[in-house]
């Protein structure tokens, strides 16, 4: 062993979703090493207290058991030792998601933080992990992804040993083992692989071709080069599915199977446009919340919350370019994107919580309240993602509107990239604020205590106005209506509702969210409840029950709380009209066709 810190890990029961690590300091703290393991990953705002997940924790050095002593709940000191100490343990790896580790006879996945223990005061010391197969001849064709740098792996396969600088990078590349298809492209140079697992059909060839011209557009708006030198994108493809996390060099990616891009198809269903967004979201990340990212994260403290109220700037603003994006990089036109974006400011206007919760509180709240989201939270918050992609509109638009598109938000993130590349500084809960006034040459100070300190609505009629397209408010036309672009507008006459979200049910229709100010809510329904009976009739469908009701009559509603019938009395509503239809002028959307002038910074090296 050549470095301070070296890792091994081995799937060793996938039917029993175990890893086992072995973890060997060569010259353990004298007065006892101390080992630790994050409590939360960069990029999902929440404690999810990765320990619990351990078993079988064991010391030995020089062939003889060590003590271990737990300081808290993810803290394990060894009792002072003299030569290598070598700790042993397995990790319960059952979470099927982009943030946690998961093991079974199909697929191995797992992020760094749920399983490699810190060795404390190794932080910035390099180390090595070896990467194992799992035993026995099921498993002789599994393979290895990753963005780690390989030292010696085979060549086939790719398990073997890997080399991180430091901590925070050995975490930061996930890692994908199992049997899984791969496609490779080269993106301004930089060689791209994307790997997908789980069951699927789908062409790969294409869905390499459009990510391409995703990455080039977003290599190219920020500067060449690439901050990395190669990049993994990790898909599982399943039922249901929906998510990503970024990291430096690589994403994991969550999807349902049938959003991947079908053989001989040539349009881009919504299903495949959702994917292309998500992907399109995480790998801007590699510039925005990566690399610059609030002074709050710098460097991560992964035992406890890190709060800032910036996270609209890193989520919201990444989520307003990673549609544009496609639209920049020729994949979607004007009407497709204004579709999407119909379809924001529709999923906002809907929430009462815009009304409560200011983009800066939702910023630093996210780790208790939108990452532990309830039945009321509709009513009480609003997401840093989506209002937060409308603040970045709102800005852009302004400062075209302003300075007569002399700037733009482009303007703004590529002042904070060169920025970085020049000090590698976090952002202060000011700073950034101060460098977009900079580049808009005026005191930009009104318009962030309106978006970012208060609840008042973002002025986005008048700025869509300003850039030829015209918004209209209207009614629902049904459930599934939730805004769109048109060529002229027509009213949509009311339909009747009791304001709530639903899922089904086998006993009815459940009540997910009972929104404010709703018949639902004055009738006494509550989140949670499942509606049986509306007017003494069943209800399978709320929508169509809804359809053959008078409006403003009082009707009977049955329902079960819990596993006790209840009877309310209903007036069902004419629904608002909080439903966006854009309607773009002859000229189109014109901050959709301008362009952006790309920086050439020097090389990167931070």
């Amino acid at each position: 062993m050549n470095v301070p810190v070296h890792y091994r890990i081995h799937p060793v029961s996938p039917e029993a979703h175990l890893y086992e690590i072995t973890l060997t300091v060569r010259e353990p703290a004298k007065k006892g090493q101390v080992f630790q393991l994050p409590a939360w990953i960069p990029g999902s705002y929440m404690i999810r207290e990765f320990s619990r997940h351990i078993v079988k924790l064991a010391a030995r050095s020089g062939g003889k058991p060590v003590a271990l002593e737990k300081l808290d709940k993810h803290t394990w000191q060894a009792a002072p030792v003299k030569g290598p100490l070598v700790l042993t343990y397995q990790v319960y790896a059952f979470d099927l998601s982009v943030r946690g580790a998961w093991l079974d006879a199909q697929r191995g996945f797992f992020n760094g933080t749920s399983v490699f223990l810190m060795a404390e005061g190794y932080e910035n010391s390099p180390c090595e992990v070896e990467i194992q197969p799992p035993e026995g001849e099921d498993y002789a064709d599994w393979r290895v992804a990753t963005a780690l740098p390989a030292v010696d792996v085979k060549k086939k396969t790719a398990f073997g040993r890997y080399r991180a600088a430091n901590y925070d990078e050995l975490i930061d590349h996930p890692v994908e083992m199992g049997l899984f298809e791969r496609v490779t492209f080269k993106a301004c140079g930089v060689p791209h692989e994307f790997v997908v697992s789980g069951r699927f059909s789908a062409d790969l060839k294409r869905l390499a071709r459009d990510v391409k011209k995703i990455c080039e557009w977003q290599i190219r708006f920020f500067g060449e080069p690439a901050p990395f030198d190669r990049y993994v994108f990790m898909l599982f493809a399943g039922k249901d599915l929906y998510g990503g996390l970024e990291h430096r060099a690589s994403t994991a990616l969550f999807a349902h199977r049938d959003d991947l891009p079908a053989h001989g198809a040539k349009d881009i269903s919504d299903g495949y446009l959702k994917l292309l967004g998500l992907i399109s979201h995480e790998y801007f990340h590699s510039w925005n919340v990566k690399r610059m990212k609030p002074a709050a994260f710098v460097p991560y403290d992964l035992t406890r919350e890190a709060h800032t109220t910036l996270l609209w700037a890193f989520e919201g603003i990444t989520s307003y370019y990673d549609d544009l994006a496609l639209v920049r990089a020729g994949l979607i036109d004007e009407k497709r994107y204004l579709g999407l974006l119909a379809r924001t400011i529709t999923g906002v206007r809907r929430g009462a919580g815009r009304l409560k919760q200011t983009l800066a509180d939702s910023s630093f709240d996210a780790w208790t309240k939108y990452y532990r989201q309830d039945e009321n939270s509709p009513n009480s918050i609003v997401s840093y993602y989506t209002k937060g992609s409308l603040a970045a509109l709102a800005l852009d638009l302004t400062l075209r509107r302003e300075t007569r598109d002399a700037r733009s938000l482009d303007d703004v993130m590529k002042a904070l990239w060169a920025k970085w590349l020049a000090d590698g500084k976090g952002l202060a809960e000011g700073e950034w604020e101060a460098v977009a006034s900079e580049v808009a040459g005026f005191d930009l100070a009104p318009f962030f205590d309106a978006a970012l300190r208060s609840t008042r609505e973002l002025p986005l009629e008048e700025l869509l106005a300003s850039q030829g397209v015209t918004l209209h408010w209207d009614h629902a036309g049904s459930a599934s209506d939730t805004g769109s672009v048109e060529d002229r507008f027509a009213a949509t006459p009311a339909s009747l509702t009791l304001g709530v979200k639903t899922a089904a049910d086998p006993a009815g229709v459940k009540l997910t969210h009972v929104l404010d100010g709703g018949a639902a809510q004055e009738a006494g329904l509550s989140g949670g409840d499942v509606l049986v009976a509306l007017d003494g009739l069943k209800v399978t469908d709320l929508e169509k029950a809804l359809q053959r009701l008078a409006p403003n009559k009082k009707i009977r509603a049955h329902a079960f709380r819990r596993d006790e019938l209840i009877a309310v009395h209903v007036v069902p509503k004419a629904a608002d009209a909080d439903t966006c239809r854009l309607v773009p002028g002859d000229n189109g959307a014109r901050w959709l066709k301008t362009g952006s002038t790309p920086l050439h910074p020097t090389k990167v090296e931070r």
